[in-house]
């Protein structure tokens, strides 16, 4: 009789857990490792939110959310669609839908019934999980080492795949610690760094005592050249919120510079400049600027006092200039929020150092796949969509090496 074919994954988080039922349903005796003292603990909490799994934008403007990793990504992203991933939701008895964001969502907003369904599949496929269990790096045989609840073993294994993600959210179980362990090992990484952050605003003192918490909607930031529309809100440290997140790469590149860098904030992006400033010339004369940009532009309280912190408090009183802030209303930034805090990372294995099945070149046997990648993406469904494609493209990859045959899936075209 052959023998199974033995699986190590290192990860209980999606790509982890993706991979694993994959390749266990091919006939693989797989065997998923992981630190903490339960799996999928990032995405459970995520799950709180909401779970948005995917998006439903069209090929075209998905694929260039991933920007410079779009190339190495597409391959993998194509293969395995958001049809796809939303098809598995499906196979696990949670329904999708789009939201108005065009957003996808499981039905129940929850992850938990997802998560207690997809381990049942894995359970009945045989594969075992095995949590409290650190990868402490390579052995000189180049066998996996882990530090688990009865000491430090060696795990020998016909094919690895490495699934540790970033190192924000180091609580749920992603902290980098595996950086140091594979670049011993000789392998390159692109220095981790926070992606999906929020911004750090010096604001005037008593502005967050009075705005901190309040939302800032339908509004356009532009750092660097890129501009994002969408929300943000003001917190003690700064800004939080889509819009932010949106333009993490390019704050980061800003900042980068050494130079001074600001976050212009377009408050009214779908009216003209001059007929802003038509309505402010419209003012009754008894009237003050904050009471002028609430009743003719509609700007809410925290957006006044908003123009007030990028201004020196006093806001001009020509009408014209006055719609250029409004257009237009720069904050200077003194930095990001710190990696623990990010939603997710960016930086991690470079693509030139793996094949298109995403196996390491310096070791033959060994796969990477989900965060622990150089790529950066917004929120949106994007991060799990690629999360997702990239296991799948390596547990592909790890099958071509075992002589396995993965179980077909049915993916329907964008």
């Amino acid at each position: 009789m052959r023998r199974a074919r033995t699986v190590a994954i290192v990860g209980a988080g999606p790509a982890g857990l993706w991979a694993g039922l994959r390749l266990a349903e091919a006939g693989a005796a797989v065997t998923v490792f992981d630190h903490m003292a339960s799996p999928a603990r990032k995405l459970l909490l995520a799950g709180r939110g909401g779970l948005n799994l995917t998006h439903s934008e069209a090929r075209e403007p998905f694929l260039a959310r991933y920007g410079t990793a779009r190339a190495a990504l597409g391959p993998a992203i194509d293969a395995f669609p958001p049809s796809a991933l939303r098809a598995f939701a499906d196979e696990l008895g949670e329904t999708t839908f789009v939201g108005s964001s065009g957003r996808v969502f499981p039905t129940r907003f929850k992850a938990s019934p997802l998560v207690r369904a997809w381990l049942g599949r894995l359970a009945a496929a045989g594969a075992t999980l095995r949590m409290r269990h650190r990868f402490a790096g390579f052995g000189s045989d180049g066998a996996l080492v882990m530090d688990g609840p009865d000491g430090r073993t060696t795990v020998a294994a016909d094919a690895v795949l490495l699934a540790l993600g970033g190192a924000s959210w180091p609580r749920m179980g992603s902290d980098g610690g595996w950086v140091a362990l594979l670049e011993a090992a000789g392998i390159v990484v692109a220095p981790l760094v926070p992606s999906n952050m929020g911004v750090e605003i010096a604001w005037s003192a008593g502005f967050t005592d009075r705005f901190g918490g309040a939302p800032l909607k339908r509004i356009t930031l532009a750092c660097g050249g890129r501009s994002v529309a969408g929300e943000a809100m003001i917190t003690t440290h700064g800004l939080e919120g889509s819009a932010v997140y949106g333009l993490s790469a390019a704050i980061r590149g800003a900042l980068a510079t050494g130079a001074a860098a600001s976050l212009v904030v377009d408050l009214k992006p779908d009216l003209p400049a001059n007929t802003i400033a038509a309505r402010l010339a419209t003012a009754r004369s008894g009237d003050s600027l904050s009471n002028t940009l609430k009743k003719r532009i509609g700007l809410a309280p925290q957006a006044v006092a908003l123009l007030r912190e990028s201004a020196g408090r006093d806001l001009p009183r020509d009408p014209e200039a006055l719609a250029a802030l409004v257009r237009g209303a720069p904050l200077a930034l003194k930095g990001v929020r710190p990696l623990e805090r990010a939603i997710s990372t960016a930086g991690g294995i470079r693509f030139e150092a793996i094949t298109p099945d995403f196996e390491l070149l310096t070791r033959p046997g060994l796969f990477v796949a989900g965060e622990m990648l150089d790529w950066d993406a917004p929120t949106g469904g994007y991060l799990l969509q690629a999360t997702f494609a990239t296991a799948e493209a390596a547990a592909r990859g790890m099958a071509v090496r075992l002589g396995l045959s993965l179980p077909a899936r049915r993916v329907r075209g964008w």
